[in-house]
């Protein structure tokens, strides 16, 4: 009796772990982001570097390689990307330019108010 449970136990946990051991509900970081962010480099490994940016190839004669597709969509998004930084600053130095003009413009108006308001008196109105 006991080596039938025995048996009829591991049967069921080894067919337990067989099936389980496939499935997994946890995940799983492979990269170790903490230290890739300490000695600063990319969180991703693949995003830059020798591998991506340079050519597969190249000619021995010294003509220019092709462009990868990949290496095409990049060059192409990091120029949209400069494009939009470039219009976001000239935006910002427009908005900075405008606000100092407001501000002497406010003060030019309130110092007009000022000078009319004070007019001089007694001596002063004489002459």
């Amino acid at each position: 009796m006991i080596n039938v449970n025995l048996n009829i136990i591991t049967k069921y946990y080894l067919k337990q772990t067989l099936f389980s051991r496939f499935f997994s509900l946890t995940t799983t970081n492979q990269i170790n982001q903490k230290w890739r962010q300490e000695r600063g480099l990319p969180l991703n490994p693949n995003a830059c570097g020798v591998l991506t940016d340079k050519p597969d190839y190249t000619f021995l004669d010294g003509r220019p390689t092709p462009c990868g597709v990949n290496q095409r969509r990049r060059i192409v998004k990091q120029r949209e990307i400069t494009e939009k930084i470039i219009a976001l600053t000239k935006e910002v130095d427009f908005a900075v330019l405008r606000h100092e003009q407001i501000k002497k413009e406010d003060e030019l108006a309130r110092k007009k108010l000022l000078d009319s308001k004070l007019k001089p008196k007694g001596k002063m109105l004489i002459k």
